[in-house]
Parts: C-alpha cells; structure tokens; sequence
C-alpha cells in the first residue's frame, strides 16, 4: 500500500476568520472551528480508507493545531515547534490591509516581516519536517496539523519549488491537502478538501 502525507489545516479561530496574522499567538478555536475539526477527521478517515494507525502524526503546539488534532481523532499526537506558524514579528495580529497602510503591496511571500521569520528560515523548517515525513513513509502515512502559511510553504517544497510559490496553494480552515508522488515524482495528490466532497456532512 502506497503511502501519503496529509496536511490538515487548523479549524477557525477569531483571528483566521478576520484575517489577522496569527503566528506565535496561542488562541482557541471557535465553535465553528471545533465542528471543522471533527469533520475533518472524517475527511481523513475517508482519503485514507484504512484501519491502519498512521506512522507519524506531527502538530504544532498551538491549540487551535493540536486540539484540531485531537478533535479529528487522531492519537498518538506529537506536539512540535517544528511546524508551527510562520512567525510574523511586528506584523503579529495585524490584517494585510492594516499592514499595507504602511507598507505598501506586503504579502507575507514577497516582503519581509520585522522581527519575525525570514522565508528562507521557514523554509528551512519546512525542509526538515519533510525529510522526517519521508522517512517515516517506510512504515506508514504521515499526518502533519499545523496552520495555514507554514503548510503552504511545505507543500511548495515537498514539490520543488521556492518557498514564495506556496502564495499558488490556498488552504482553508480544516481543510486537508494530501502528498504523493507519481512513479518517484512528487506530486498534490488532493489539494484543500472539504468535507462535502468526500459525503461528510
């Protein structure tokens, strides 16, 4: 049986539905976010179509990622700075709109964010976190909860590509991306899944 990498986007919290920048800040989901979350573990479970523990489950320590995780039902958790958020510095809490009053054109793929990460550093972590999954595949799937920009960014380098490319990858509150490759290739197997496209109400 061939294995995979899914990627499980935290459920919403205050900050992802107003769109503040939430890095290093540790708030809880929402009543929303928590029903995503056990959807999402439906989702899971049908993408993954076995009964077979996962060989590695990795989430951030922030809880709105590993209460995620836990709502999801997915056991035997490790909770781990090496996939948290990227962190935005003095752009921490703050809206893009809000960012660009003083900082013209921002995005976090394409300015700097003082105080905070670099890409080059996220993109090194992301690295790391793949070379793990990868060996971890010998013996099974590997799940990763984490949070919106870092999973993007870990896709664009599961695939290749710079760190800035993950701008090309949306990722929704709860939603599920899953990694493969084809013949050796890598390759987005599914990318963002909801959970009515799999019948999970």
């Amino acid at each position: 049986m061939t294995s995979h990498v899914y990627l499980l986007r935290h459920g919403q919290t205050e900050w992802s539905e107003s769109g503040r920048h939430t890095g290093r800040t540790d708030i809880p989901l929402t009543d929303t976010g928590v029903q995503q979350a056990r959807r999402a573990g439906a989702v899971l479970a049908r993408l993954r179509a076995t009964d077979r523990p996962p060989a590695l489950v990795l989430a951030s320590p922030r809880r709105r990622a590993w209460r995620t995780a836990e709502l999801a039902g997915l056991h035997e958790v490790e909770r781990t700075e090496d996939v948290r958020e990227w962190d935005y510095g003095d752009f921490e809490g703050l809206t893009t709109p809000q960012i660009r009053e003083t900082v013209p054109g921002w995005t976090v793929w394409t300015h700097p964010s003082p105080n905070g990460e670099t890409e080059r550093q996220v993109h090194e972590r992301a690295t790391a976190v793949l070379d793990r999954a990868r060996r971890a595949l010998a013996g099974g799937d590997v799940v990763i909860v984490g949070h919106g920009h870092f999973s993007r960014v870990l896709i664009a380098a599961w695939l290749g590509l710079p760190p800035n490319q993950g701008v090309h990858f949306g990722l929704d509150p709860a939603g599920t991306t899953v990694l493969g490759d084809e013949r050796g290739d890598p390759q987005v197997r599914r990318l963002n899944v909801p959970a009515w496209e799999v019948g999970v109400d």
